[in-house]
């Protein structure tokens, strides 16, 4: 029974093919939606833990905080650190690999007639290792160099691009902010954040170097410490916030007036908030799914009236109630499902696409993609059903009389 019935929706589809088409668009187009918006959402989600993790899973960053509360719960500014704090923090709290002091100034790079705009970072050699940021070619600084404060300098490739171009950048001399800076090596690509930041645009310098003739201060915007065991970070973040905390004489039952954060907070985040924008999406997508019912309903309900006579035949020569109800929610089903393949093969086509344009990979979920043509079946059920069962409950007599 069931399979003529199915037979029997088939035929009626393709009596009114346009009109089958037009209908399931609405479950095309839901589907379709509901599985891109997760998709992508998906791709985002990965890419920012790839990222994250590119820095280094290993990685705690403390930085000065602002809009602490302190004495009297007055909000104000904290301090920036200074090099003693992370010389104490390498010196005094156990299973750290490296410690990294770092500090940075917006400047303009120039080279003969070419300039660019980019941001200074100084620190030590241990950046590098700290921050998983190898040297693609060229040489780190000497301990000399750092000890002096010397003029070199290490570009990233975006800058070593826009103002080399292809030409070898090791050994030129290149200006930043009237100081004549000797290239001494270039870092390896890092690509850009998922917000569009360019990890790439940078030029490091030794620590002392910025400090006595880039800024003429001795602040310090952030150290970067790396944990030898990634299972003890926690100890580790625990004893630096109490080595801060004495070093900076904060009373007890005081605000700290500094952050550290480790990676796996950091990507925690992010992915929290690109799974609640995928949910949102996705649940705007659905609504399309919803209003696609609609039109099933619709037109099953057109299709029940323009049928009537047929109906009421059925009824007169033997056909049960049941068996009626049947072959038209068989028919909205059917409707709806293969407007949900359809969705499923457009989806996957255009997220294809999107990940390429948007850069982000492409996650292939299953279970989103059983879901959605699990809704769309529950779609035709549902507004099926109604139709359907004004169609069973017709009165022979009458449908036999309509015109």
């Amino acid at each position: 029974m069931l399979w003529n019935a199915f037979l029997l929706a088939l035929r009626e589809i393709r009596r009114n093919l346009m009109r089958s088409f037009l209908t399931s668009l609405g479950i095309v187009i839901g589907v379709a939606a509901v599985i891109t918006m997760v998709t992508l959402g998906s791709g985002a989600t990965k890419k920012v833990k790839e990222q994250i993790a590119s820095l280094g899973t290993n990685l705690l960053v403390v930085r000065p905080g602002q809009g602490f509360r302190g004495h009297g719960g007055v909000r104000g500014t904290a301090k920036p650190f200074d090099v003693k704090d992370a010389e104490a923090i390498a010196r005094e709290i156990p299973g750290i690999e490296g410690v990294a002091p770092t500090a940075g100034a917006p400047i303009q790079a120039i080279l003969g007639n070419r300039n660019w705009s980019t941001m200074v970072t100084g620190s030590t050699n241990a950046f590098m290792e700290v921050r998983d940021w190898p040297l693609e070619r060229g040489r780190p600084f000497t301990d000399s160099e750092q000890r002096a404060g010397s003029a070199v300098c290490i570009l990233g490739k975006t800058v070593c691009k826009e103002l080399f171009g292809n030409e070898d950048p090791l050994g030129v001399v290149i200006r930043l902010k009237r100081i004549s800076f000797r290239v001494i090596g270039v870092l390896k690509e890092k690509g850009e954040s998922t917000f569009g930041t360019d990890w790439d645009d940078i030029i490091l310098i030794p620590l002392r170097t910025l400090q006595r003739r880039i800024t003429g201060n001795t602040d310090i915007n952030n150290i970067y410490v790396s944990v030898l065991d990634v299972s003890s970070i926690d100890n580790v973040k625990h004893d630096i916030e109490r080595l801060m905390r004495e070093r900076r004489h904060i009373s007890p039952g005081e605000d700290d007036d500094f952050h550290v954060r480790d990676m796996r907070e950091i990507t925690q985040i992010l992915s929290g908030t690109t799974q609640v924008l995928t949910s949102l999406l996705g649940a705007v997508a659905a609504v399309s799914l919803v209003v696609g019912g609609i039109g099933i309903m619709n037109i099953m309900l057109v299709s029940v009236t323009e049928r009537t006579r047929e109906i009421g035949t059925r009824l007169a020569i033997g056909a049960l109630e049941r068996e009626v109800l049947l072959q038209f929610l068989v028919e909205a089903v059917v409707l709806s499902s293969l407007g949900g393949i359809m969705g499923i093969i457009l989806a996957l086509t255009v997220s294809a696409w999107l990940t390429r344009v948007l850069l982000v990979p492409f996650v292939f979920d299953p279970t989103i993609i059983f879901i959605a043509f699990a809704f769309s079946l529950g779609v035709g059920i549902f507004f099926g059903y109604f139709p359907a069962r004004k169609a069973a409950h017709l009165n022979p007599i009458e449908a036999l009389r309509h015109e």
